[in-house]
């Protein structure tokens, strides 16, 4: 690249020194043909004023003047910084000698030139050192122009990297962050797994106390001593068995029963519960929006759920307080992550507790995480209310500042059904009598016996088998049976399996499937009749008649439906 292009052509000063006016004419005459700027000086003292003015390229000097002589003036320029590197020409008619010439090079002279000379060679040798100067000051310029882009573009890549440093931070820091809720989801799905299992053993344990309970107090002599005993017994069964629901719904593994019910008359219908379980500190407002879409899920969950959040929201409110309860329709895409798309009924449950920290509030669904002390709570309230949530197809949403109070919202999808104008009411024990003979498929020995045992104190006959295989093996020696009750989770093969197998053979034989899990493995519902444990004998009887009831109403043989067996 010519650095003409960027540089345009200067002219340059040149300064003439000597103290007779006819040789500063003569010199002004043969190199005025250069085109560049001559100046002229009468002593060495008026050299220097004109070398401190301008910036002077080419020094042209007559070696004898009075005062200072051209020696003398060269070395007082040489002295300068700012002139060390000005090119100097000494010229002489009288001090021509080769130590004349040595003198003036040892002072920094570029040319002696002795007189008389030829215009033309003084022209060229000026021209030289101009042109020499000009390229001097052009690259000069191109490098400072350089200096300066390369000091822009430092700065850039400066700016660049600092900037790309600060996105390797976010990502790093989103990267840690995203690996921390993975962890803290495999840490909930472990902890959900275990929970789930343990409550299913525990269910298996309280299915054989209460049914052994209740059998023992029908054949106890009617003494309020032992009644009392007994009744205790079973209270405390009971609350076992509402733990293990807490326990199930964390695991969003409990049988769930969902109706399409109106948001609002649900939670009237709880108002004058709520209002005697919480006490007159407490004040209550209930708001709801007009025209609110009824929503599909399980009642009595929902006021379990409702009745737990009430009662964390008075335990914050030591003093008294308010709590508000509303619900309002909104889209998913103001609501929590992982909605699906669609329209949700947003209930929230508002108090003016003394809330929590973000601590807290991290862990708040953490299973059995309580901060209310030893004995005062067990830690699955909200736990329950997230797991019921989610299997509902919602989410649940806390937030809460310290000092003024927490809300609780729980986004359930709408329903396309409307909802009923009167609850429904419950399969009631049907008192035919008819008695049957029923084939129990349970591993658990002590749960067998107990079921056996209630069905029959109904009046029933009883086959036990302790496996799947056994069962069909039974089956398949032409033992008559109008019904199997099989359980679920048992090795080799699974009460679905069984199931399946059966049908095969004996299609029209009815089957109900006793389970603690409210989903079944793989998604895998054949659409049985569910027996949820652990449970009593009248609702062992209830579902009984409701089999019996919907095959005489012309159900399709073995494929009754759970809703078909709630409606008989």
């Amino acid at each position: 690249m010519d650095p003409s292009t960027h540089v345009p052509q200067e002219k340059v000063n040149i300064l003439l020194v000597d103290d007779q006016p006819a040789k500063l004419l003569t010199y002004e005459v043969i190199l005025g043909e250069l085109g560049e700027n001559l100046v002229k000086a009468n002593s060495a003292n008026e050299a220097l004023e004109q070398l401190l003015r301008h910036e002077i390229a080419i020094v042209l000097i007559d070696v004898c003047m009075p005062d200072l002589d051209g020696f003398e003036l060269a070395a007082m320029i040489r002295e300068h910084p700012r002139f060390r590197r000005t090119a100097i020409i000494f010229v002489s008619a009288i001090l021509m000698s080769d130590l004349d010439r040595l003198r003036g090079y040892e002072l920094g002279a570029v040319d002696y030139l002795p007189v008389p000379f030829a215009p033309e060679l003084l022209r060229a040798k000026v021209r030289v050192f101009a042109d020499l100067y000009r390229k001097t000051r052009q690259l000069e310029m191109l490098n400072s122009e350089l200096e300066r882009r390369v000091e822009n573009r430092t700065a850039e890549l400066a700016q660049t990297n600092a900037e790309l440093e600060q996105r390797v931070e976010d990502r790093t820091r989103e990267r840690e962050s995203a690996l921390a809720q993975v962890h803290e989801m495999q840490k909930m799905e472990s902890l959900g797994q275990l929970t789930g299992g343990v409550a299913h053993d525990f269910n298996n344990l309280l299915m054989v106390i209460l049914g052994n309970l209740q059998l023992l107090r029908k054949r106890l002599p009617d003494e309020p001593r032992f009644t009392r005993l007994i009744d205790g017994a079973m209270q405390g069964a009971e609350r076992g068995a509402t733990l293990t629901k807490r326990m199930l719904a964390f695991a969003r593994r409990q049988e769930l029963k969902p109706e399409t019910i109106d948001v609002m008359r649900l939670v009237v219908g709880i108002e004058e519960l709520l209002r005697r379980t919480l006490g007159p500190t407490i004040q209550i407002s209930l708001d709801s929006y007009h025209d609110l879409p009824s929503i599909r899920v399980d009642p009595n969950q929902l006021e379990l759920a409702i009745l737990n959040l009430a009662l964390n929201a008075r335990d914050a409110m030591p003093l008294g307080g308010r709590l508000g309860i509303a619900a309002e329709r909104k889209s998913a895409r103001n609501g929590p992550g992982g909605l699906a798309p669609g329209d949700y009924v947003c209930m929230t449950v508002t108090d003016s507790g003394t809330g929590m920290d973000e601590a807290t509030l991290r862990r708040a669904t953490e299973p059995f995480f309580t901060t209310k002390g030893a004995g005062k709570g067990t830690g699955l309230g909200l736990s329950m209310v997230d797991g019921l949530a989610a299997q509902s197809d919602g989410a649940m949403r806390i937030s809460s500042r310290v000092g003024v109070g927490t809300t609780i919202e729980l986004w359930l999808p709408v329903s396309e059904r409307t909802a009923a104008e009167t609850p429904v009411s419950a399969a009631s024990v049907p008192g035919s009598g008819r008695c049957y003979r029923i084939l129990v498929v349970d591993d658990d020995l002590l749960i067998g016996a107990a079921t056996a045992a209630m069905l029959e104190d109904l009046g029933h006959t009883v086959v036990e088998a302790t496996s799947g295989a056994r069962a069909l093996d039974i089956l398949r020696l032409g033992t008559k049976v109008d019904l199997v009750i099989t359980d679920q989770a048992m090795p080799n093969m699974t009460g679905t399996e069984l199931a399946w197998l059966i049908r095969q053979d004996w299609p029209h034989l009815p089957i109900v499937l006793a389970t603690g899990y409210g989903d079944l493995p793989n998604s895998e519902d054949p659409g049985l009749p569910r027996l949820s444990k652990p449970y009593r004998q009248e609702e062992l009887a209830a579902t009984i008649a409701a089999v019996f009831d919907a095959n005489r109403a012309g159900s399709d043989g073995n494929v009754i439906s759970l809703e078909a067996m709630r409606r008989a």
